[in-house]
Parts: structure tokens; C-alpha cells; sequence
């Protein structure tokens, strides 16, 4: 079980549970996690998941795809060296905490 905080663009958090092999994006979406539209349902294809990774925790999850990568280039909100789409991100069971920032727009 992985804890995933979540972090609003103004600044207030929510937290939930997640089992591993579970995406941040059903994460968020089964939690009620305003900001993550997910449109697409999570079949890589939208982009209205994004999110930003805590840079604490950039170095420990694996790297986007190059699918990932394409898709982030039609974000909505300004692309970072940190920006993931949060349908791709599954959290391996070495992972139990995970701090993600959702952008101000996703469409």
C-alpha cells in the first residue's frame, strides 16, 4: 500500500491509498481528487492526467515512455523536466509515499 499525496495548484492536499501496481490516475479518480480530468479513462491518449512529480521523487520512478513523452508535449499547463502524465505512473512496492503537484488547467 503506497500513500499519494496530492497537491493543488493553491496549495491544499489530499491524501489516498493505493495499492502498488495501482496508477496515481485511478488513484485520484476512485478518491474524487479535483484537478485530474483523466478524460481518456487512462488509455494514454488525452493528457488531462498531468501532473508534476515532487522532485524529491523524480530519480525512483521509472521513465516516461516515448508515448508519455508525445502526449506531454499538448499539455495544457507548462511542461517541466517533471511532468508525467499520472495514467503511466504505477508505483512499484518499493515505493510507499509518493507527492504529486496537479497543474492549474488540464484542458
Amino acid at each position: 500500500m503506497a500513500r499519494i499525496t496530492f497537491v493543488q495548484p493553491d496549495g491544499s492536499e489530499n491524501v489516498a491509498n493505493i495499492d502498488s501496481g495501482t496508477s496515481v490516475m485511478l488513484a485520484a479518480v476512485r478518491n474524487g481528487i479535483s484537478g485530474i480530468d483523466a478524460e481518456c479513462g487512462g488509455c494514454l491518449d488525452c493528457a488531462t492526467c498531468h501532473v508534476y512529480i515532487d522532485e524529491s521523487h523524480s530519480g525512483v520512478l521509472a521513465p516516461p515512455q516515448p508515448e508519455e513523452l508525445e502526449l506531454l508535449s499538448s499539455v495544457a499547463a507548462i511542461r517541466k523536466p517533471t511532468s508525467r502524465l499520472s495514467c503511466q505512473l504505477k508505483l512499484p512496492p518499493s515505493i510507499t509515499a509518493l507527492t504529486v503537484h496537479i497543474p492549474g488547467a488540464q484542458s
